[in-house]
């Protein structure tokens, strides 16, 4: 059951809002008694807390999940935004900004263990990129993955609407690759950039 009531709660939480979602809604939705909830969660903030660590666990599954598919680094990278899409199809507020708002001590400790987790995820990337011949051997990894890394946590932090956002790490994606590709690189980032267009993502 606690795992059901997690579940659903984040999946209101991040269509509806993480302040708006009460506790009466939760149970309403999952014809159940607060009481209920109450029994497996002592407030609001602890199922939230919970219901994020969940979320980045399954985020963290995700990217394993495409980067052991063998693509190249700039196509893995096109493949975990598709990704990322999919997930906040019907939001329309950032749950980053939401959580960053109404919950600041949850959205502190959640941005802590994702830094870490992006400072990897990007470091194997460009490393990958590197073997493939899709950016360039004299790329500087660690200044790459700081930069890139503070362009997408400042758009996440400082843009309120999640189509807004999505549309910012697309440039950020782009301005990224073109700084470390290699004539090989760029070539596949221009298929990449056209197939978007034509699909209208």
């Amino acid at each position: 059951m606690k795992d059901k009531i997690i579940k659903k709660a984040t999946d209101m939480f991040l269509k509806l809002g993480f302040k708006s979602v009460t506790m009466d809604d939760i149970a309403s939705e999952m014809c159940i008694s607060k009481k209920t909830i109450y029994k497996y969660f002592s407030n609001k903030e602890s199922l939230i807390e919970e219901g994020t660590e969940i979320v980045q666990q399954n985020i963290h599954t995700m990217i394993n999940e495409v980067a052991s598919r063998n693509q190249n680094a700039i196509a893995e990278n096109f493949e975990i935004r598709e990704m990322f899409r999919q997930m906040f199809l019907s939001v329309d507020n950032s749950p980053a900004f939401q959580l960053k708002k109404h919950y600041p001590e949850i959205y502190h400790k959640l941005t802590g263990n994702k830094a870490e987790d992006c400072h990897i995820m990007f470091r194997k990337n460009i490393e990958k990129g590197i073997a493939d011949g899709l950016y360039r051997e004299d790329t500087d990894i660690d200044a790459a993955v700081k930069f890139y890394y503070t362009l997408i946590f400042s758009i996440n932090e400082n843009t309120m609407l999640e189509k807004d956002a999505y549309e910012l790490e697309g440039k950020a994606l782009e301005y990224h690759t073109r700084a470390i590709a290699t004539e090989k690189g760029l070539k596949e980032l221009e298929k990449k950039i056209s197939k978007k267009l034509i699909l209208n993502i």
